[in-house]
């Protein structure tokens, strides 16, 4: 065994490049793995976190309550200890969180108390009161009055009990009084009870009082041991409920957890019934966790499917280059096989190889995926990381089993051809060798073409609107990120590069056969090669064509969700903020009998002026005479670059006289409008200013809806009338849209008018003002500014922080971050892939190229032969790549709508192509062919015609 790993450092030694390559393929493969359950694990505590947040004012989501109520009226003591010991110690050593709150209650059926001394307590009020014990009462209140009540009964047996000084008042009882507390059930007993304090609570609103403190107006809070003891025990008075309830602090929590605690919480209920019949968990969080359980398991599921292209590509470089490592060794493998080295000895060579790789990767992956987990946690968009509070991770199981499966799936991708080399002698290896032409099995067995068939079905289905149905993708921001979105189009990319393959050596032949007799020496000699030999290059083409098709595919997605998400936001506001005012109003006593004022507010995108408030009794309808409050001041705010105002209201259209249903009328200033409003140039027809100068050549000028002009076949010139505020106004069309910033046609079609001639023509109705800020300013400022000048804010709407908030979804930062990381890996997996390539390819020709050289090609011919390979090959495939991603792009990217608003998505929804990432992806190909070219020239010059022209075996 030590000759056995003497042999193997010495054999890493040897190919000690391919060692260090193939062991950074290892741990990009283990980090890139178990990034992904660290990511989905702290984006649970974010999770977690808000719903402690929204379940605040509510019972907190860590609560657990267990329940008895005796259902024959008797108790079994011994029964009731052993639930009680259970549920106080056993269940929070299993649950395994610190408990925030815990309060333990036992209570005795209610009773009609009567005073002791009825001219010290009004004894005609009737009283119904509650005798009960709450552990840890002392430490949750402050004496109000009086003292604490004793642990145990008196000598006469009289039971001392505290009250809420809010519930003293309520029942007229001071400190100091006596009452007669009946028992039922048979036992005609009467318990003595004396009031000897009040308090008050701490914290009214703690986790302590879950049940609120309205409830426990009419309870007799008493000591614990008495309740037990001399009540229960002493004299055998049934306990008509017990109370167990805690509140776990569940921030901390784990996916690994999630299961298991989920369980716990399922035999609670069946344990504790068995041990004192009557007993049920009332209130628990298993509801809760299998959420979270779902939620976890969606996004790890989602993201896996997401990075599972990218991992597949790590692999596959990772075979590439064990496969070109094994073909280097595979003369030694078959000369030790033919020197008598037993199949198992060769196979523990490099499996002991593969093991060692994987161990240390194994070991060092976790910290890189570490990085990469805060990496995705930060990322707001396409390759960009902010500086935020980073998502918390951390290992786990599911990091180490992540990292395990890939740690064994790449030693099974390096070894199993170990294993299958193992088989061939020296003979079998030379047989193979002047076979090299041969197709490879995909070929053979037209696994391109019936992956292009799958790739089909799959657009088919997405076409038919069936796979993004599947509930396995994240549907937020309005969009549908499906995980096959990112899978079928791997299956496209790849089967398309598999079937180019396929095409590539027959029009190699083609072309050598048509220009043979014209084509000079360098450009005949790389046609013969390639044509010959092209099965040895497929390993670099595939490689090419799956990572550049991998890639641009990525950042069109990306940068597709992003910027249609963004815009759907933008659109929806219409510019950054849209503040509501309040105007104040009079009733105008001359369009009915009623009287009074009133005040209103603009209505928002798409809606109306509030009406006045407070009249009296009319006839009729009054109209309201509204106060417009100072709308200069909103252009000196601080942040503010620019406001105007925009009338929103719900109107009734009418076209030659005849009505045409309900409509909004947008009035604007259109100088103003065109400052603050945000436009996408390509929803129009022509630049969107043209329209608003348009409108400023005549005060009735509109704008209006192309559905709207198409029912009533209106065009421009035509007339047009809305009814705003009972007064018809009259418009002139001056130009027909699609679509009209925040407003919705299908909803409700829309004329954009001026808006001075709207209230030249009709009554004063409440409008918003429209804000346009400076880049980093705030909008919390704006409040305090305009209250001190008498400007009431009833709405303050903010699409800024909407795409902030946006930007903070777990999930959504989730695809970005695979998405970026993704694109960073193909970068890194085509540099190396293509430098290693040559690197083995030029060293394993060193025959071939002297040969050549010694029958008279020069140094220049021969590296331009070289060059034309490169092109031929490499160029090819990554002009291949980057084709074949968009054109995957195009075809798949927009199902990324969902189901619902494919049809009618506004604005529409649109695929993106952003020149940065196809510019990175050529600057990374130009370092490429730049590195190839130096180590071309760098191996031609370094070659000696004398030593590379040799007789023996080529190795």
């Amino acid at each position: 065994m030590g000759a056995l790993i003497r042999f193997l450092f010495r054999k890493m030694w040897n190919t000690r490049w391919l060692t260090l390559s193939t062991l950074a393929g290892l741990l990009l493969a283990v980090a890139f793995t178990t990034s992904i359950p660290m990511y989905a694990d702290g984006a649970l505590k974010r999770v977690v976190a808000q719903s402690l947040q929204e379940n605040s004012e509510g019972l907190p989501a860590g609560a657990l309550r267990v329940l008895y109520q005796s259902t024959d009226g008797k108790t079994d003591p011994d029964a009731f200890r052993s639930v009680d010991e259970y549920i106080t110690e056993d269940i929070p050593a299993k649950i395994g969180f610190p408990r925030q709150a815990t309060q333990n209650s036992l209570t005795i059926r209610s009773a009609e108390v009567q005073p002791e001394d009825p001219s010290a307590v009004d004894a005609s009020r009737t009283r119904k009161m509650t005798l009960s014990s709450f552990s840890g009462l002392k430490e949750q209140v402050e004496m109000a009055g009086g003292e604490w009540y004793a642990d145990r009964a008196a000598e006469d047996g009289t039971i001392q009990a505290v009250m809420m000084e809010e519930a003293m008042f309520r029942s007229d009882l001071h400190v100091g009084d006596v009452l007669l507390y009946p028992i039922y059930s048979g036992l005609n007993i009467t318990l003595r009870i004396e009031i000897v304090g009040s308090f008050k609570p701490k914290e009214s609103s703690g986790g302590y009082w879950y049940q609120g403190l309205d409830s426990l107006m009419s309870t007799l809070f008493v000591a614990e041991p008495a309740m037990k003891e001399d009540l229960v025990a002493g004299q055998g008075i049934p306990l008509q409920m017990a109370s167990w309830y805690a509140a776990y602090d569940l921030r901390e929590i784990k996916t690994s957890q999630l299961s298991p605690l989920e369980d716990t919480l399922g035999r609670i209920d069946i344990d504790v019934y068995q041990k004192l019949k009557g007993t049920h968990l009332d209130i628990s969080f298993d509801e809760m966790l299998g959420q979270f359980r779902r939620d976890s398991l969606q996004l790890q599921t989602m993201l896996f499917t997401l990075a599972a292209p990218m991992i597949a590509m790590v692999f596959y470089f990772i075979t590439m280059n064990a496969r070109q490592a094994l073909e280097k060794q595979r003369s030694d493998i078959a000369v030790m096989r033919s020197r008598g080295a037993g199949k198992r000895q060769i196979l523990l060579i490099f499996l002991m190889e593969g093991v060692l790789l994987g161990l240390i990767s194994l070991l060092a992956g976790p910290f890189i995926g570490w990085f990469m987990a805060k990496s995705i946690g930060s990322a707001s968009g396409f390759l960009e990381f902010v500086n935020r509070k980073a998502i918390p991770v951390g290992f786990g199981t599911e990091s180490i089993l992540a990292g395990l499966a890939a740690v064994l799936v790449a030693i099974g991708a390096a070894v199993i051809p170990a294993f299958v080399y193992t088989r061939t002698s020296i003979v079998d290896h030379k047989r193979r060798m002047a076979r090299s032409d041969q197709s490879p099995t995909w070929q053979r067995w037209f696994l391109d073409v019936a992956l292009l068939g799958v790739a089909a079905y799959g657009w088919y289905l997405f076409n038919e609107r069936q796979m993004v149905s599947f509930k396995t993708g994240m549907t937020t921001d309005q969009l549908n990120v499906q995980p096959f979105l990112f899978f079928v189009p791997a299956i496209s990319i790849f089967a398309a590069g598999l079937f180019f393959l396929r095409l590539f050596p027959l029009l190699l032949k083609l072309f050598n056969r048509l220009w043979r007799t014209i084509l000079p020496v360098p450009l005949y000699l790389t046609l013969t090669q390639l044509s010959r030999s092209s099965r040895s290059y497929y390993p670099l083409m595939i490689l090419l064509i799956l990572t550049l098709g991998l890639g641009v595919y990525n950042a069109s997605a990306a940068r597709t969700i992003d910027l249609n998400s963004e815009e759907r936001i933008l659109y929806q506001y219409g510019t950054d903020v849209v503040v509501t005012t309040v105007w104040e109003g009079t009733a105008d006593l001359n369009s009915g009998s009623g009287s009074g004022g009133g005040s209103g507010q603009g209505g928002g995108q798409g809606g109306q002026g509030g009406q006045g408030g407070g009249q009296g009794q009319t006839s009729g309808p009054s109209k309201v005479i509204y106060s417009e409050p100072p709308f200069e001041v909103f252009r000196t705010l601080p942040g503010v670059e620019q406001a105007a105002r925009v009338l929103q209201a719900k109107v009734d259209v009418r076209v030659n006289d005849r009505s045409a249903g309900q409509g909004t009328i947008v009035g604007i200033d259109n100088v103003d409008f065109a400052r603050v409003a945000w436009f996408r140039d390509d929803l129009y027809p022509a630049n969107p200013y043209k329209y608003l100068a348009l409108m400023g050549k005549g005060a009735e000028y509109s704008l209006i809806s192309s559905n709207l002009a198409e029912k009533y076949n209106l065009k421009p010139g035509d007339e047009i009338q809305a009814v705003v505020q009972e007064q018809v106004v009259r418009f002139i069309v001056a130009a027909v849209l699609p679509y009209w910033p925040a407003q919705y046609p299908s909803e409700s079609p829309f004329i954009v008018a001026n808006l001075d001639y709207v209230y030249d023509e009709a009554p004063m109705m409440p409008y918003d003002v429209w804000l346009k800020m400076e880049p980093e300013a705030k909008v919390a400022p704006l409040i305090p500014e305009l209250q001190e000048k008498g400007i009431e804010i009833a709405a303050i709407s903010d699409a800024r922080s909407e795409l902030i908030a946006q930007s903070k979804h777990p999930a959504r930062g989730g695809v970005f971050g695979i998405l970026s990381l993704g694109f960073l890996v193909t970068i890194v997996v085509s540099l190396s892939g293509y430098i290693l390539f040559w690197f083995f390819n030029l060293s394993g020709r060193i025959v071939q190229i002297g040969i050549l050289r010694a029958m008279g090609l020069s140094r220049k011919q021969l590296t331009g032969m070289l060059l034309l390979e490169q092109v031929f090959t490499a160029g090819l495939s990554i002009g291949l790549g980057i084709g074949i991603g968009k054109l995957a792009s195009i075809l798949f990217l927009p199902f990324l709508q969902t189901t619902d608003n494919a049809a009618g998505q506004i604005p529409p929804f649109r695929v993106v192509f952003d020149n940065v990432d196809t510019n990175r992806l050529y600057i990374v190909v130009g370092v490429m062919m730049l590195i190839g070219v130096a180590m071309l020239v760098a191996h031609i010059r370094r070659l000696k015609v004398h030593q590379a022209v040799k007789l023996g075996e080529e190795r």
